[in-house]
C-alpha cells in the first residue's frame, strides 16, 4: 500500500511540475508588466503576462534601481522560441528558447540584445556563447574584407585566411557541442558563407553575399520557422542587402529580392504569413508598387483557404487614396447635369477638396484657395463638402462659382470621405488629367507651392 501511495505521490508532482523563466532588469524600468509569448511563424501568440517588482539596490556605493519578474511554465509548454515584451512605445523585447529548462536571465531594458545575459539554461548559454565568440571573429573577417576592398593593393590574403580557418573551427566547434540540442539549427543556419578567398573588387564581394546570403538557412525547419529568425534574416536581405539610392533600381531590387525569398519559403502558411508581413512593411513606407506586386504575384496565389478579402480589402483601400493611385471614382449632380470624377476633361489638373461649412479652418481658408485658382485655367476645383445637412452649403458654394461642387451628407460617415481616409478638414489632393493622385500637400501654403510648381 505504502509504494502505490509513494507511486501515486510520485505522478502527481510530476504531473504538476513546472519550469521557471526569471528575467531580472539591471536599471530602472518605466513600466510594471512583463508579457510572455510563444513566436509561431511570423507571428507570436500570447502566452501570460506578470508584474515587475522593482527594488532599489547598491551597487559601488550608487542606488539603482531594477527590476524582476517570473513566469512559471507548466510541464506540457511547447518546446520553442519565445518572447518576453516589457514596454509598448519603444522596441524592448528579451527572445530565448525553451526546452524543458529553467531559464534566468539579466539584461539592460534599453540595450536587451547587446547586454542580455543568461546564468540558466543550457540551450540559451550555448548559443549566447557561440554568437558572441563568432560574431568577434567575423567582424576581424569583414574588417580585413573592407580593407582589401578600400586598398586593394594591400596582401591581406594570409590574415584574410587565417580569421575564415578560426571562423570555421569555431563554428565547427558549436555544431559538436550542440549535438542533439534545439539550438543546433540556429547555430547551422547563423554561419554565413564567406568566401574562401579575400575579395578585391566590391561588386564581387557584393553578389557573393547576395548568391549565399540563405546558404546555410533549412527553410523547411520547423525550429527555425518558429522563431524570428527567418523572418530577420529574410527583412535583412530584401530591405538592407538590396539596396540603391536610385528609386526605380531600388524597385527592380525589391521585386528580385522578394522573387528569391518566394523560392525558398515553401510551408505554405509560413509563406502565407511572410506575404502578409513584407505587405505591411511596404504598406509603411507608401511603396505602393511592392504592396500591388506582392498581392498580384504571390498572395492571390495563395491557396483560396488560405486567402483572406476582408484583409486584402482593408489593405488596398488604406493606400486607395495614396500618391500613385487613380483617385477613387464617385459621381456628383450638378446644375442638373450628371458628373463622374473619372470622366472630367475640363482641366489638365485638378484639385480635390474635402472640406465643411461647419470647419472654421475651412471658412478661412477655402476663400483664399478660390482666390489663388481665379486665373489659373488649367487647374479646376472639385469641392466635396462633408456635411449633416445642405442647407449651410447651399449658401456658402454661391460664393465659390466656376468650382465642382459635391455635397457629401453623413460628413465623417460618408462613403466617399472614408474611401479616402478623410479624418480632418480641408485636405487637399493634386490629380493629373487621368485623375491619378500626384500629391497631397499637407496644408493650404504647401499647395499653393505645388500647383506654383505644377505650372512651370
Amino acid at each position: 500500500m505504502k509504494k502505490v501511495l509513494v507511486l501515486i505521490f510520485l505522478i502527481s508532482s510530476f504531473a504538476q511540475a513546472q519550469f521557471s523563466i526569471n528575467g531580472t532588469l539591471t536599471n530602472d524600468i518605466k513600466t510594471d508588466w512583463a508579457i510572455l509569448y510563444r513566436i509561431e511563424g511570423a507571428k507570436q501568440k500570447f502566452v501570460t503576462n506578470t508584474t515587475i517588482k522593482k527594488d532599489t539596490i547598491a551597487i559601488e556605493g550608487k542606488k539603482q534601481t531594477i527590476g524582476t519578474f517570473q513566469f512559471d511554465l507548466p510541464a506540457d509548454a511547447k518546446i520553442g522560441s519565445y518572447r518576453i515584451t516589457y514596454r509598448t512605445e519603444a522596441p524592448g523585447f528579451v527572445d530565448f528558447i525553451f526546452n524543458k529548462e529553467n531559464v534566468s536571465f539579466t539584461f539592460h531594458p534599453d540595450y536587451p540584445e547587446q547586454t542580455t545575459l543568461f546564468s540558466n539554461s543550457d540551450e540559451n548559454i550555448i548559443y549566447k556563447n557561440y554568437l558572441s565568440e563568432v560574431s568577434v571573429a567575423q567582424q576581424k573577417l569583414d574588417s580585413l574584407q573592407i580593407t582589401a576592398l578600400r586598398n586593394p593593393e594591400v596582401d591581406l590574403k594570409t590574415n584574410y585566411k587565417t580569421t575564415l580557418a578560426t571562423i570555421n573551427a569555431i563554428q565547427q566547434k558549436y555544431l559538436e557541442s550542440s549535438n542533439g540540442m534545439y539550438v543546433q539549427p540556429f547555430i547551422k543556419a547563423t554561419s554565413r558563407s564567406n568566401p574562401s578567398e579575400i575579395k578585391t573588387n566590391a561588386k564581387e564581394y557584393m553578389q557573393n553575399i547576395n548568391a549565399t546570403f540563405f546558404d546555410n538557412m533549412d527553410f523547411s525547419s520547423k525550429t527555425l520557422i518558429n522563431s524570428s529568425f527567418l523572418i530577420d534574416r529574410i527583412s535583412d536581405y530584401i530591405f538592407y542587402i538590396n539596396y540603391s539610392e536610385d528609386l526605380e533600381q531600388q524597385q527592380i531590387l525589391y521585386k528580385n529580392a522578394v522573387n528569391k525569398v518566394f523560392t525558398k519559403v515553401k510551408e505554405v502558411v509560413f509563406r502565407k504569413n511572410v506575404i502578409e508581413l513584407l505587405i505591411n512593411q511596404f504598406e509603411q513606407s507608401k511603396n505602393l508598387e511592392m504592396v500591388d506586386y506582392l498581392f498580384d504575384n504571390y498572395y492571390n496565389k495563395l491557396p483560396k483557404s488560405l486567402q483572406n478579402e476582408k484583409y486584402k480589402n482593408e489593405k488596398l483601400s488604406l493606400l486607395a487614396s495614396e500618391v500613385g493611385r487613380i483617385a477613387p471614382d464617385f459621381s456628383w449632380k450638378e446644375n442638373g447635369k450628371n458628373y463622374k470624377l473619372s470622366t472630367l476633361n475640363d482641366a489638365k489638373n485638378y484639385v480635390l477638396i474635402f472640406w465643411s461649412t461647419s470647419c472654421s479652418h475651412c471658412l478661412r481658408e477655402i476663400p483664399q484657395l478660390h482666390k489663388f485658382l481665379a486665373n489659373k485655367n488649367e487647374l479646376k476645383a472639385v469641392a466635396f463638402s462633408l456635411e449633416n445637412d445642405e442647407f449651410g452649403w447651399n449658401n456658402m458654394k454661391t460664393t465659390l462659382p466656376n468650382w465642382h461642387h459635391v455635397l457629401g451628407l453623413n460628413k465623417w460617415e460618408n462613403k466617399i470621405a472614408r474611401t479616402y481616409n478623410i479624418n480632418s478638414t480641408p485636405t487637399y489632393f493634386v490629380l493629373d488629367s487621368d485623375k491619378k493622385i500626384i500629391a497631397k500637400p499637407q496644408d493650404l501654403e504647401k499647395l499653393k507651392a505645388y500647383l506654383n510648381n505644377l505650372e512651370m
